[in-house]
């Protein structure tokens, strides 16, 4: 089964067991959809890195940064690390587990930043992109114009891409098969 269909199934059982209304706790009742966006995002982080000025000197194993030092972390770099992603450039939906989360290291996924300079909206912005998502998936199926082999990103203050990246909406076709 594709991820897609198998995002859209998602959608709509979870649309049939609450009378067809998209509701906050529907959101949050789609694990498969939240797992493939956060591997979407993980690939594609739409900050692809941030910048911080050390307050403190920081020992990093045997290297000092001293206090005043601009650093610069690649987020882009980190979320392809084969240290921390195994297969780094293949989309996989199931690297966002439960018990596959729970061992990585804390900072190997950061498309919100983090620590206590995170994005305080990262809640909103997951609940918003499961509701736009969501509902494109349960109305339509997406085919890629463009593919993603032929993607060229562009660093500005966000990733986006050189080119417009162009996908068809091809209606789902819904049937009352009430009689």
């Amino acid at each position: 089964m594709m991820i897609q269909d198998r995002v859209r199934n998602e959608v709509n059982t979870v649309l049939q067991e609450n009378e067809q209304k998209f509701t906050m706790n529907l959101l949050q009742d789609l694990p498969y959809l939240e797992r493939c966006i956060k591997e979407a995002l993980r690939l594609y982080p739409s900050a692809f890195g941030i910048s911080r000025i050390a307050g403190e000197d920081v020992k990093l194993q045997s290297y000092l940064v001293p206090a005043g030092t601009f650093l610069h972390l690649n987020i882009y770099g980190v979320h392809r690390d084969p240290n921390f992603w195994s297969n780094p450039e293949v989309f996989d939906p199931d690297r966002f587990l439960p018990e596959k989360i729970r061992h990585r290291h804390p900072y190997s996924y950061l498309p919100f930043s983090a620590g206590p300079r995170n994005c305080i909206g990262q809640r909103f912005a997951m609940l918003e992109m499961k509701a736009m998502i969501a509902l494109l998936v349960h109305n339509f199926y997406l085919e890629p114009i463009d593919y993603l082999k032929n993607f060229r990103p562009k660093v500005d203050l966000v990733l986006r891409p050189a080119q417009p990246h162009r996908v068809k909406f091809i209606p789902v076709c819904k049937t009352n098969l009430s009689l």
